[in-house]
């Protein structure tokens, strides 16, 4: 776990039921915690909020594809991104992070494996 809170942390996933325990994992290492709900606020808020980290769902996007990944990228270089996935195949981890994402979680692991995840990229460790 983090020894120190970090500003800002956007959480982008469209099952809201997933996305409030995440939240409650995550404000343990974030002093804010914003949730959204697509794409298009997902770079919205990025854009606007500036966060440390943005966890995100795999499939936020209607279209399934990774484009949403390389848009984040093109407007928040910097920003570090942690995607979450059902799908435990070793092409789709490549994939995404092939695309672009510094880290990827399972989501059946999110419990041991995101706050990790959160402390490598937050060091500039990419996966």
């Amino acid at each position: 776990m983090p020894e120190i809170a970090l500003s800002c942390v956007l959480l982008a996933d469209r099952h809201h039921g997933l996305t409030e325990g995440v939240r409650g994992l995550l404000e343990t290492a974030f002093g804010t915690v914003v949730m959204v709900a697509d794409e298009s606020s997902l770079l919205d808020g990025a854009s606007r909020l500036r966060p440390d980290v943005a966890v995100v769902d795999l499939s936020l996007a209607q279209d399934r594809s990774l484009g949403w990944l390389q848009d984040l990228r093109n407007r928040c270089p910097g920003l570090k991104v942690i995607v979450l996935s059902v799908h435990d195949e070793p092409n789709v981890r490549r994939a995404a992070l092939a695309a672009g994402a510094d880290a990827f979680v399972l989501k059946r692991s999110i419990v041991t494996d995101l706050l990790p995840a959160v402390d490598l990229v937050r060091d500039g460790v990419k996966e």
